[in-house]
C-alpha cells in the first residue's frame, strides 16, 4: 500500500481557528498510543523505515512505513492485533511487501535470515479529530493531532494537521490543503512525528541540512515522467530543508542547502519546461522571493564569518558592523509565507499528477534528443563567452557564473540516460572553473560592502583596499580555469 499525505505545522495562535473549522463537520475522536521500535544501532531509521505498534482505541496495530519514490509518498503496511498489547512487533509480519521487502534490504538480511531484535525508543500520545471530505474527486481525510512525544524523559508537544489520500487522485488532496494552508497560516512540513521521536531520543533540535540527490527515471521514461521525476528530487531537498528552517532552524548549512535545492528546482523549471507541458502555475516569481531572502542570511555569514576574518589575519583591523547593516528578513517567516506554499503544494501536484502522463505529441522528441540540444546550447554558450572572460563585463562574468551553474545541474538531471563515467568526467571538469567564478563573485559583492560601510566606520577601507588588489588575481585565475575547462571537457552526450 501507498500513502500519500500532507501534513501541516499550526501556528500556536491559529489552533482555535484550526479546531473550529475541523468541528464544522461529522468529526470522529480518537486516542492514538504509539511505541516505536528500532535496532539497537538505528538501522531503519538511518533509511526513513519506521515500525510502530500503536493502539487505536481498544485495538492495537502494527504499522511499518518505509520511502516512496516520490516526495510525500510512503509505503505503508498495517498488521491488526486484536486487544492485547504486544510488547515488541514482529518484522516478519510484513514479509512478502513491498515495506517488508525495504527492512530486509534495510537490514542486509539474505533469505532465511533471522531478524534482529528490537528495542523501544520514543512513545507518542496523540488526540486526533478526523473527518472525511470529498474534493475534485478524492476522498480525503483530515486529521487534526494533539499531544506530545516522549523519549528519554523528556517530551515534545504536538500540534499538526494531516491530509490523507483515501481514494482518488492526489490532486484533491493537494486543492483541499491549499485552502486550509491559505486560511489558516500553516506551512507544509516534512518532519513526521518519527522523525521528531528520533530526533528527540537523540537530544537534537533539527535534522542533518540535506543535500542534493539525483534524479530517478527509467530510460523509457516519457517526457512528463523526466520532469516529473526532476523536480521531485529537487523538491525533495527544498522539503527537507524548508521544514527545518520553518520550524526555527538558522543553521547556515540548512540555510545553504535550501538555497542550492531552489536553485536547482528553478534550472528545473526553466530548462524542461517544454518536456513538463504545464507545471501547474507560475511558481518562479515565489521561489525566487524565498531565495533571495535567504541569500541575505549565507552573504551576511560569509561577510562577518569568514572574509573579516581573513582580512583581519592580513593585518586589517575589526569593524564596527552594529548598525551599519539592516536587519536580516526572518528566514522562518520568509519560507512560512503563503505565497511559498502555494508554490511548493504545486509542485508535490505536478510531480504526483504526472505519473503516467505525457505532454509530448507522438512526433516530440524524445527526452535524450531534447536534453541532448539544451546541453549542447548550455556548453556552447559557456564556452564562448570563457574564451573572452577578462574581457566581459562585471554583469557578463556573472551571468557566465549563473549559466554554468543551469549547466551542471541540467548534467546532473540527465546522467540516467547518458554513460555514467563520461557524466561525472564532464562534471569534474567543470567543478574548479564553478570553484573560480564562485570566488570571485563572492569578492566582488563583498567588496561593495566594504566600499559602502567605509561611510559609517573608516576603517573598513582597508578591507576595500584588500579586496580590490585581489580582484584582478581573481579574474586572470577565472580566465584560466575557462580556458582549462575548454581543452579538458567533453561533452557525454555526443
Amino acid at each position: 500500500m501507498t500513502e500519500f499525505e500532507l501534513k501541516f505545522e499550526i501556528p500556536p495562535a491559529r489552533h482555535p481557528a484550526v479546531e473550529a473549522a475541523m468541528r464544522r463537520g461529522r468529526v470522529v475522536q480518537q486516542r492514538l498510543q504509539a511505541r516505536y521500535f528500532d535496532t539497537p544501532d538505528g538501522s531503519l531509521a538511518a533509511q526513513g523505515v519506521v515500525v510502530r505498534l500503536r493502539k487505536e482505541g481498544r485495538q492495537w496495530v502494527q504499522t511499518a512505513k518505509a520511502p516512496g519514490n516520490r516526495a510525500l509518498e510512503r509505503l505503508e503496511h498495517n498488521v491488526a492485533l486484536g486487544v492485547k498489547a504486544p510488547s515488541v512487533p514482529e518484522l516478519a509480519r510484513h514479509n512478502g511487501t513491498a515495506v517488508g521487502d525495504t527492512i530486509r534490504q534495510t537490514l542486509k538480511l539474505k533469505p532465511g535470515d533471522a531478524f534482529p531484535a528490537l528495542v523501544q525508543v520514543y512513545t507518542t500520545d496523540i488526540v486526533r479529530l478526523s473527518r472525511l471530505v470529498r474534493m475534485r474527486g478524492a476522498d480525503v481525510e483530515i486529521a487534526l493531532d494533539q499531544g506530545h512525544i516522549a523519549a528519554g524523559g523528556k517530551t515534545l508537544p504536538v500540534s499538526e494537521l494531516e491530509l490523507e489520500l483515501k481514494h482518488g487522485q492526489p490532486v484533491g488532496a493537494v486543492a483541499l490543503a491549499s485552502n486550509w494552508c491559505l486560511k489558516h497560516g500553516l506551512w507544509l512540513s516534512s518532519v513526521s512525528k518519527s522523525m521528531k521521536g528520533q530526533r528527540l531520543a537523540a537530544g537534537q533540535d533539527f535534522g542533518v541540512a540535506v543535500g542534493a540527490r539525483p534524479p530517478r527515471f527509467p530510460r523509457h521514461a516519457s517526457n512528463r515522467e523526466v520532469a516529473a521525476a526532476v523536480v521531485a528530487a529537487c523538491m525533495d531537498q527544498v522539503l527537507a530543508n524548508a521544514s527545518d528552517v520553518a520550524g526555527g532552524c538558522t543553521g547556515e548549512e540548512h540555510i545553504h542547502q535550501l538555497r542550492v535545492g531552489l536553485r536547482r528546482l528553478r534550472t528545473a523549471l526553466r530548462e524542461l519546461e517544454p518536456l513538463a507541458g504545464d507545471w501547474g502555475g507560475p511558481w518562479e516569481e515565489a521561489l525566487v522571493d524565498v531565495f533571495r531572502a535567504l541569500g541575505q542570511h549565507r552573504d551576511r555569514d560569509y561577510l562577518m564569518r569568514e572574509l573579516q576574518g581573513q582580512i583581519e589575519a592580513a593585518g586589517g583591523p575589526p569593524l564596527d558592523w552594529q548598525g551599519a547593516l539592516g536587519a536580516l528578513p526572518s528566514a522562518a517567516k520568509s519560507v512560512q509565507s503563503p505565497v511559498f506554499q502555494q508554490a511548493l503544494l504545486g509542485l508535490v501536484g505536478f510531480v504526483h499528477d504526472a505519473a503516467g502522463k505525457d505532454a509530448s505529441a507522438p512526433d516530440a522528441a524524445s527526452p535524450k534528443k531534447f536534453l541532448r540540444k539544451r546541453l549542447a546550447r548550455l556548453h556552447k554558450q559557456g564556452l564562448a563567452q570563457g574564451r573572452q572572460f577578462t574581457d566581459l563585463p562585471e554583469p557578463e562574468q556573472h551571468g557566465l557564473r549563473k549559466r554554468l551553474k543551469r549547466l551542471r545541474y541540467l548534467a546532473e538531471f540527465a546522467r540516467p540516460l547518458f554513460a555514467r563515467r563520461k557524466t561525472a568526467d564532464y562534471l569534474a571538469a567543470l567543478k574548479p572553473l564553478q570553484d573560480a567564478l564562485g570566488t570571485y563573485h563572492d569578492e566582488v559583492a563583498a567588496l561593495q560592502v566594504w566600499q559602502g560601510l567605509s561611510d559609517h566606520d573608516p576603517r573598513a577601507l582597508f578591507g576595500a583596499g584588500w579586496l580590490s588588489a585581489r580582484r584582478e588575481g581573481h579574474v586572470q585565475a577565472c580566465q584560466q580555469a575557462c580556458d582549462r575547462f575548454s581543452r579538458q571537457a567533453r561533452p557525454f552526450w555526443d
